[in-house]
């Protein structure tokens, strides 16, 4: 068997076999098979597509390229969740300790921030001393122990899937359906979950920008779920404005910690509570929704969620202090509170253009392993539909200068739209 063989085949649109998939795969993650001939295999997938069973095979074929665990050794059954990224989505922080809090076990390797999208680990890490590389042993026993994990990607967990994405970062190949939903789907079942919750975010803020182009992953990661035998579940989801209020990695760790108390941004509540509860379904802790939405809501307002999520803390290293006292996590040099500069409606605010921002100020990264700065953001203080009175507070910057707090105030202010009629609020959810 060869590579350029394989290659050909696919640029003939023909479907591969298992066995080929499984060679090509082994033989890039090994060296054997060089970036050249791999970007040329990724360019013929993105033209030519991929059948569902060729997914399939792809996404185990990732998840077996290293270590697969087995969590049902600790845990009866586990759930996991995972977004396709967005602008201010912080639901990791609220959602996992609300699904632990009602007895199921849920680990996560979630992922640092690239481009305008935000990262759990990014978020996280604005509480000094948490830990974010737990061996897959802690993580395992944390687990066991405490029903929740939160961490990063083990280096042994699915190493085609870094390697691969790595490449297509840089080839042009990122959009590719096959390979956006092998990507994600082989980490979740390398992690071991027997169960999945998967959020597909829609809009401008997202990768799907149309929500034809969401529906079409959907249906192929709840495919890959059928025949890899794991149990998948989507939600399709706007982002065409932030979820929630803030953005930015402290200023998002505040709200959530703010929603953990039974407050928070309503929008940014109801999308964790929509969440948790289809997590909770998905593991059978109740029977109908209803339920699991009751469950869920009394988890918030009883304070266990909070306390969950304190857990979550202290187990992985982090000063608990700063959770106790949201006040006391990283605060920018320059604050500024930008007022409205006409009365009307909200029309539009542009997600893209808010996390544009937020990465120019600093709260993201361009690419991998630069820094980022935790304490700069962005607070969007309406939701489109909202009527402003001029002079009414709108947003609000956190910057470390006055020159990227100068070119912040330009951007937020671009990415308000206004409309002299009433206009409807943005959905949550698409069905």
């Amino acid at each position: 068997m060869r590579a350029v063989d394989i290659i050909i085949k696919k640029r003939e649109k023909k479907e591969l076999t298992q066995e080929e998939i499984n060679f090509f795969i082994r033989g890039f993650t090994s060296g054997d098979i060089p970036d050249y001939q791999a970007s040329a295999w990724a360019m013929a997938v993105l033209f030519n597509g991929m059948t569902l069973g060729e997914t399939a095979d792809l996404t185990m074929a990732i998840a077996h390229s290293g270590q697969v665990l087995d969590l049902s050794e600790v845990v009866p059954f586990a759930v996991d969740k995972h977004s396709t990224g967005g602008v201010g989505d912080k639901t990791s922080l609220v959602v996992l300790p609300i699904v632990a809090a009602c007895g199921l076990p849920v680990g996560k390797m979630s992922g640092r921030g690239l481009g305008f999208t935000g990262g759990t680990l990014d978020k996280l890490e604005s509480i000094p001393g948490y830990r974010v590389d737990l061996s897959i042993d802690e993580f395992k026993r944390q687990l066991k122990e405490i029903g929740i994990v939160l961490t990063g990607q083990s280096l042994d967990l699915a190493p085609a899937d870094g390697k691969l994405y790595a490449l297509r970062d840089v080839t042009g190949t990122v959009p590719s359906t096959p390979l956006i939903a092998s990507s994600i789907m082989s980490k979740k079942i390398a992690a071991g979950a027997q169960a999945i919750l998967l959020d597909v975010k829609t809009g401008s803020g997202a990768f799907m920008t149309t929500l034809a182009e969401a529906r079409v992953l959907a249906a192929t990661m709840e495919s890959i779920g059928d025949l890899t035998s794991r149990k998948v579940q989507t939600l399709l989801s706007d982002m065409n404005q932030p979820l929630g209020y803030a953005v930015g990695n402290a200023l998002e760790v505040k709200e959530a910690i703010d929603t953990l108390h039974g407050n928070g941004p309503a929008d940014f509540r109801e999308h964790c509570l929509v969440v948790a509860a289809n997590m909770l379904l998905l593991g059978n802790r109740a029977s109908d929704l209803d339920a699991t939405r009751w469950m869920a809501e009394s988890a918030l307002s009883k304070g266990k969620a909070f306390q969950k999520f304190r857990q979550l803390i202290v187990a992985q290293g982090g000063d608990v202090s700063y959770v106790e006292e949201p006040d006391m996590l990283p605060k920018a040099k320059m604050v500024s509170v930008v007022d409205a500069p006409r009365s009307g409606w909200l029309a539009q605010v542009s997600a893209r253009i808010v996390g544009e921002a937020a990465l120019a100020l600093g709260a993201g990264r361009a690419r991998k392993g630069e820094p980022v700065d935790h304490s700069v953001g962005i607070v969007i203080h309406h939701k489109v539909g909202d009527h402003l009175d001029k002079g009414q507070p709108m947003f609000t910057i956190h910057a470390r200068d006055k020159v990227s707090l100068d070119d912040a105030v330009k951007r937020i202010l671009a990415a308000h739209v206004w409309s002299e009629n009433p206009v409807k609020p943005l959905p949550l959810f698409y069905n």
